[in-house]
């Protein structure tokens, strides 16, 4: 969808969600945008990126965002967005409808600060970067309440919500470090070129929520993999807990197996004539499982 077109201060903003081949062809056959560029801008595979086109004057800027697949469960990945000044005009590409995204656009729209288009650029990379801390708070209660389950039997539903964390913390954390690496290296590109003192405390501005956020996931990572190592060491231990009780119960029914055994072949044995033979074979099956049992505690096997 191609929005109807808006001015910042003066510049036409050029607004598209989700566009489809017509528009795609609207653009190139109006607006003179090249194709490689509105491939490169609407592929939902490319990363973090700024580049300038000396020839044009183009500036393209790449971003990643947040995009939920289950705000519920806190699954998430990260998704491209773009923005294009192209020939005086700013093209804004969001191919994901991500809503973070449409809000950071028209939050720095509605921004009577915003009084150029660079100013506009940076408010919406700032709100952006906004967007990550109330899922990195989502994710912080998330983890709170899985770790109160080291104390109590783990469930499965616990352990796939558990993956769920590290699945969207990976994702993330790539995402704000690959953007703050770009957030970093922007001054020094052709759009930091003669900025003035306002410009400059954007930049700062960006880079310090981005740090942060960076710093937010990044503990976050952290304490949900020593959860994970946690359960992973408290699954081990219950399972050689197991393994030995089962080893000590075969282990004391293998003697009267083996007592009884010799008793019920049909050859002549010793005290096998004895009215109570049966009793004396069960106080030896006893005195033997008893005798394991102390030697196993005694070498500290149990």
């Amino acid at each position: 969808m191609i929005k109807p077109e808006k001015t910042i201060n003066g510049t036409k903003w050029i607004e598209t969600i989700q566009i489809n081949a017509e528009e795609r062809a609207t653009l190139e056959d109006q607006y003179g945008i090249d194709e490689d560029i509105i491939e490169y801008v609407t592929d939902n595979d490319e990363s973090t990126n700024y580049v300038y086109d000396i020839n044009e004057d183009d500036q393209l800027f790449i971003f990643l965002a947040p995009y939920a697949l289950d705000k519920d469960a806190l699954r998430y990945i990260t998704q491209p967005f773009g923005m294009l000044l192209h020939k005086g005009v700013l093209f804004t590409f969001n191919q994901s409808g991500i809503p973070e995204v449409n809000t950071a656009l028209y939050s720095a729209l509605d921004n009577p600060e915003v009084k150029s288009v660079d100013a506009f650029i940076l408010e919406t990379l700032f709100t952006v970067v906004v967007s990550f801390i109330p899922i990195s708070r989502a994710i912080t209660k998330k983890r709170n309440s899985l770790d109160k389950m080291l104390n109590r039997k783990t469930k499965n539903s616990d352990l796939v919500s558990l993956s769920y964390l590290q699945q969207t913390l990976t994702f993330l954390s790539s995402a704000v470090q690959t953007n703050l690496s770009e957030l970093d290296r922007l001054p020094k590109t052709h759009f930091g070129v003669g900025a003035d003192q306002d410009k400059i405390d954007l930049f700062e501005d960006v880079q310090i929520e981005g740090e942060q956020v960076q710093r937010m996931f990044e503990i976050e990572t952290q304490v949900v993999d020593r959860i994970d190592h946690t359960l992973n060491s408290l699954a081990n231990n219950n399972l050689n807990d197991t393994m030995k009780f089962l080893t000590i119960w075969s282990l004391t029914m293998a003697v009267p197996t083996i007592i009884s055994g010799f008793y019920g072949m049909n050859v002549k044995l010793p005290l096998a004539g004895m009215q109570y033979a049966w009793m004396l074979t069960l106080g030896i099956s006893v005195a033997l499982i008893v005798a394991m049992l102390i030697m196993l505690k005694f070498w500290r096997k149990m």
